[in-house]
């Protein structure tokens, strides 16, 4: 790869002007592609063989407009009641509005009825439930945009209108403008620390940015290929920023550092663009190896969410290795102009004595460096014991939003459980019908009617005045008659919907909805907490573990809950499962690689014991501020939140890979060091002290660029924000420039060793082309005058 990669860099520094205009080409016909396209997300909760995909399926073939369940568009008012005339009128124009939008099967008058099913008991609050025909999975954001713009009636009578479920969502996209401004200024302070020119700084982040406009086109064209979750092109932000900007750091340094060596300028650029380019691809290998193993969960959020942050890493490769090189051609030795200075020395005059002997402190005490190390890190790991994989809360999202708006209306109004509601999917073997037992009662009570009817003529009133004396009765009756007519009260029906309703956590139950086989059957079941409350999922247990089987066993009937809370419960629950074999097959994958890489043994394994201790702390560190709500106040929470499910997984992936980025930069140097004197303490503390700086640069952008993303009000990218952020800085502090040094310098000559057997078998792999450029240098010594 050296040798392919030294070509490459020399020949886009020679021709940097065409290499600069074909990223740029590339770039804004890919964006304008982008733009044109549109934007379409989807967060895709089918998992094959769970409840809510059963139910899901089953609703999709025989009644397509309940299969996604209803989106609430809320009406409330501060004054009277939404019964009044002119607030009715305003409501019903509404209904008639959302019905007339595109896509939307049906939209139901929640004043209509006798009972005003969608009216709260004060009489201050409606919820309009709006049918698509089509799923989370394919509503655009500006589709969903028409949905709410439908309730311009009712805003335009003064009402307070927001709308709830996945159209809610589609149109609640948090901007993370903000965010990237702080990282990147962030970044922009700490290049020029580590630079010293503002001509050096601004490489990275033109490298950067433009794999970032690229990366995220390219995400969104995926998301009209395949189904890419909403935070998919936020996550693969942070990521691609970070990553970006770190890898175009790794090469300016080793570039400047060759020119102030003497290395003539397009031999510097090729040989960095070979050297730790080498190290780049390498690296940002392990991170995309990382990120799609996660396809092995066999879990389409997921696997979705890998493939979108392995593109932002792979885009974020190929710039470092081509536009970066071209970039420092045309640039030249105008590097190192426009100097900036902003500590007591310039960073071009800086000498590394002060990691070499934190290097030669670790290496003095390596047993005491180890103990502190791990002892830091296992109470920063201790909550992760406490670690629960919750359900998506939408009450945590920001006040503005459309979908947090509808949440407050709706939990004020009509309780917390209205924002989640459960689908129970029914099969019946056979359809439904009346249930006649109710018919013959009756068939009785209209006998008595007649008789009273009889008598009344009997006693001397005329026909009509005996008719009337009956005629509530009457009219009461009739009403029961036809709605016992129904398939609906089919015994089956109705105890599976009694038995729903008297399970623990269930406040209400609505009236079952056929298709027209009678066949298939819904209803809706409103639980007493809230969907992210761990109360919700023992109901949801309960139903199907107890109430459900307990009522349909020995009947005909098939019966599964489901609906969007219930399918993050079963998210959650296939990812519990599936993580420690997610686990596995990471660490295996990287224990494979860097065996390959550095044909040690000991030296994979303790790269993967030391990665899962700061994986384990940045977990715990997430669990306390998150799920136990300590400082949740502080990044703009209102208090506690449910953990993702996903994010832990997705966590580990990018961590783990990130983490290797930077074992692959100390050891290659380590392993430079050890191959020259052959001591491998002296190693030790030639490596940390040559690579401290950079590293430790290149982390505190990324820890800067993640933080950063606090800022953004979905919780769920704030719980990213925090975790990659402390797991990078306990990374390069705890771990790469204390823990490994002192493990390092501990197992001594050991650290390298190999079996014999296994060096003959594996591949000489060389990560910088140290073999390649040896060569190269004899054969130039050869060929030169005596």
């Amino acid at each position: 790869m050296a040798a392919l990669l030294y070509r490459q860099g020399r020949a886009c520094a020679r021709h940097h002007w065409i290499v600069i205009g074909l990223w740029l080409v590339l770039a804004v016909v890919i964006v304008v592609v982008a733009k044109s396209a549109g934007s379409q997300t989807s967060d895709n909760l089918s998992l094959p063989g769970t409840g809510s995909t059963q139910s899901q399926d089953l609703l999709s073939s025989k009644l397509p407009d309940q299969a996604y369940g209803s989106n609430p568009v809320v009406v409330h008012t501060d004054k009277g009641k939404l019964t009044d005339a002119t607030r009715k009128k305003a409501i019903e124009d509404s209904v008639t509005a959302l019905g007339k939008v595109p896509g939307v099967i049906k939209a139901t008058d929640p004043l209509k009825g006798s009972k005003n099913p969608g009216l709260s008991k004060d009489g201050q609050t409606a919820y309009i439930s709006v049918f698509l025909s089509e799923g989370p999975g394919d509503l655009t954001e500006k589709d969903a945009q028409k949905v709410v713009d439908g309730s311009k009636p009712a805003r335009d009578a003064g009402l307070g209108t927001a709308t709830g479920g996945y159209v809610g969502k589609a149109v609640s996209k948090p901007s993370t403008e903000s965010s990237e401004v702080v990282g990147l200024t962030a970044a922009v302070i700490i290049l020029l620390l580590a630079f010293g020119t503002a001509t050096a700084m601004a490489l990275p982040i033109v490298t950067a940015v433009l794999g970032l406009a690229v990366s995220l086109s390219v995400i969104g064209l995926l998301g009209h290929a395949m189904e890419v979750p909403s935070v998919g092109a936020t996550l693969a932000t942070m990521i691609g920023l970070g990553v970006g900007i770190d890898y175009a750091l790794f090469l300016v340094t080793r570039h400047k550092l060759q020119l102030g060596d003497g290395m003539e300028m397009g031999e510097s650029i090729a040989r960095a663009a070979a050297t730790a380019g080498g190290a780049v691809a390498f690296a940002g290998g392990t991170v995309v190896i990382a990120l799609v193993s996660l396809a092995f969960a066999g879990i389409p959020l997921v696997s979705a969410l890998g493939y979108t942050a392995a593109v932002a890493v792979a885009v974020a490769v190929a710039a470092a290795t081509t536009l970066l090189p071209a970039l420092l051609g045309a640039l030249g030795p105008r590097i190192n102009s426009l100097r900036v200075q902003l500590g007591k020395t310039h960073p071009d005059d800086h000498q590394p004595h002060g990691w070499r002997r934190w290097a030669g402190g670790v290496a003095k005490r390596p047993a005491t460096s180890i103990i502190v190390a791990v002892a830091v890190l296992a109470v920063l790991a201790l909550p992760v014991l406490n670690l629960h994989l919750g359900v998506a809360d939408v009450g945590a999202s920001p006040k503005d939003t459309q979908q947090r708006k509808a949440y407050d209306m709706l939990t004020d109004g009509f309780g917390v459980g209205q924002n989640g509601p459960l689908l129970i999917a029914a099969q019946l073997g056979s359809p439904a019908k009346a249930d006649q037992k109710n018919l013959d009662t009756l068939d009785d009570q209209q006998k008595q009617i007649d008789q009273q009817q009889q008598q009344a003529e009997a006693q001397g009133l005329p026909p009509d005045q005996a008719k009337q004396k009956t005629a509530s009765q009457q009219q009461k009756l009739d009403d029961q008659k036809k709605q016992a007519e129904s398939p609906a009260t089919d015994t089956r029906l109705t105890g599976l919907s009694s038995a729903v309703a008297k399970a623990p956590g269930i406040k209400s139950v609505s009236p079952p909805a056929l298709d027209k086989k009678a066949d298939t059957a819904v209803f809706t079941a409103i639980a007493t907490t809230a969907p992210s409350d761990r109360a919700t999922e023992t109901t949801v247990r309960n139903l199907r573990d107890s109430a459900i089987p307990k009522e349909v066993k020995g009947s005909d009937v098939k019966a599964y809950v489901g609906g969007q809370t219930a399918g993050y419960i079963d998210l959650a629950d296939r990812i519990s499962d599936k993580l420690p074999s997610i686990i596995a097959i990471v660490v295996g994958l990287s224990f494979i690689v860097l065996l390959l890489a550095f044909r040690s043994l000991l030296m994979p394994l303790k790269a993967g014991i030391c990665n899962l201790l700061s994986v384990a702390a940045a977990y715990g560190v997430v669990t306390f501020v998150f799920q136990e709500g300590h400082g949740a106040t502080l990044i703009g929470l209102d208090g506690a939140t449910p953990i993702a499910s996903f994010v832990p997984l997705l966590m580990f992936a990018i961590l783990f890979g990130l983490s290797m980025d930077y074992e692959v930069f100390l050891l290659t140097q380590i392993k430079e060091h050890y191959d020259e004197s052959g001591d491998a303490r002296q190693a030790v503390i030639d490596g940390l002290a040559s690579t401290g700086r950079v590293i430790t640069s290149a982390a505190l952008i990324m820890v800067f660029v993640f933080s950063s993303f606090i800022l953004n009000g979905d919780p769920v990218v704030k719980q990213f924000g925090v975790g990659l952020a402390v797991a990078i800085a306990i990374d390069a502090t705890l771990v790469r420039c204390l823990l490994v040094p002192a493990i390092m310098v501990s197992l001594g000559e050991a650290s390298w060793w190999l079996p014999r057997w296994l060096a003959r078998a594996l591949p000489e792999i060389s990560i910088e082309g140290e073999a390649f450029f040896a060569e190269r240098d004899r054969r130039e010594a050869d060929a030169a005058p005596a």
